[in-house]
């Protein structure tokens, strides 16, 4: 199920020249309280230059035109709006080009609609994380506008990716987060990789967080992954 509380009223840009299937994602997205406007590239592009929608879905061809070209271009000057790319384009290379290119996140056609909801949902509610200025779970309390850590009175001194890592178990208590969900939204991976990266870096951010003799706040969760503990 799709919460729709914190949606409600959020203006999404679509742009897909498929009439059938911009019609199914309008009706999809406008059943769960979004307010959905479809617009050509060009629409697209000076509605997010001003601000005027909370996200946009972008087809990556759109009447024969490239819509990554356009999406460089807002990169380039600034423009932050979160963008999800569709696209029949469905190789590795192609999603790490888009990826590159500036979209948040990227859906090979065809997709099951449930599927564009929840990936909608979840770069709508990431927008809203970043609003926050700070984040706790007991002592430990990181403030990402100074962008210091802290464990009660104690500064704890972080490396930028153990910052990061850390910033994002807070950001998700209490959940069990897996290797592959780290290195697509930590290091922004977004193929499958062989790498034992997140283990040491995991290992280093414990040393510097957990208090001796106390239980460690970042645990393992046997074949599945790891778990920030709210009760340590």
């Amino acid at each position: 199920m799709i919460r729709t509380t914190s949606t409600r009223a959020q203006t999404i840009l679509l742009v897909e020249d498929e009439s059938e299937l911009a019609n199914e994602i309008k009706i999809e997205l406008e059943r769960l309280g979004y307010l959905v406007r479809t617009a050509s590239i060009a629409e697209a592009a000076d509605a997010a230059r001003v601000g005027d929608a909370a996200m946009m879905i972008m087809d990556r061809m759109v009447f024969g035109e490239d819509s990554l070209k356009t999406l460089e271009v807002l990169r380039k000057e600034g423009v932050k709006v979160p963008v999800l790319v569709i696209s029949a384009l469905s190789s590795i290379d192609e999603k790490v080009h888009g990826l590159k290119a500036g979209g948040d996140d990227y859906l090979a056609k065809p997709f099951a609609m449930v599927e564009l909801a929840a990936r909608v949902e979840a770069l709508l509610r990431r927008l809203d994380d970043v609003r926050t200025t700070k984040l706790r779970v007991g002592d430990l309390e990181m403030d990402l506008i100074e962008q210091t850590v802290h464990r009660g009175d104690t500064r704890i001194d972080l490396l930028p990716r153990e910052f990061k890592l850390l910033e994002y178990f807070l950001r998700h208590p209490g959940q069990v987060i897996t290797r592959a969900m780290l290195l697509r939204d930590v290091w922004q991976y977004h193929f499958t990789l062989e790498t034992n990266v997140v283990d040491v870096h995991i290992s280093n951010l414990r040393k510097k967080i957990d208090t001796r003799g106390g239980t460690s706040l970042i645990v393992n969760i046997r074949g599945a992954g790891f778990m920030l503990n709210t009760d340590a």
